[in-house]
């Protein structure tokens, strides 16, 4: 399981960027799209929105299941990942590259501080996999 160190994980598979002109990359770990399986749709928020830290604010469609994928800090959408609409699978392929979903720009960017680091998400991962 790739589990960059540079970046924060929350406990719904998501991972956030290192803060970059004030504005957050997320995306959902490698682990996720492994869970997932082949992804085939990518329903991304809209730009301009606000966000509240845990709502679910899109939505990633596999051959398996769909998954919500929630907001793992509050604050506004400023970008999002157009490639996706195109090539979803661009996600298995680059889940902590290319395969990005939104950038935000957090109400406070030390809220990123509260999430998990690499070594707690991997034992998070073994705790929930039993």
């Amino acid at each position: 399981m790739d589990t960059p160190e540079n970046l924060r994980y929350t406990d719904s598979h998501e991972w956030i960027g290192p803060i970059e002109d004030g504005v957050v990359t997320v995306g959902i770990t490698d682990h996720a799209q492994d869970q997932l399986g082949d992804v085939v749709f990518v329903e991304l928020p809209r730009v301009g929105s606000t966000v509240v830290e845990g709502d679910a604010i899109a939505v990633v469609e596999s051959v398996k299941t769909a998954s919500d994928i929630y907001a793992p800090l509050s604050g506004t959408v400023v970008a999002v990942n157009e490639v996706l609409d195109a090539a979803p699978e661009t996600i298995n392929d680059a889940a902590f590259g290319d395969g990005w979903l939104f950038k935000l720009r957090p109400d406070d960017p030390d809220d990123r501080d509260g999430l998990l680091d690499a070594a707690g998400y991997r034992r998070f991962v073994q705790e929930e996999e039993g």
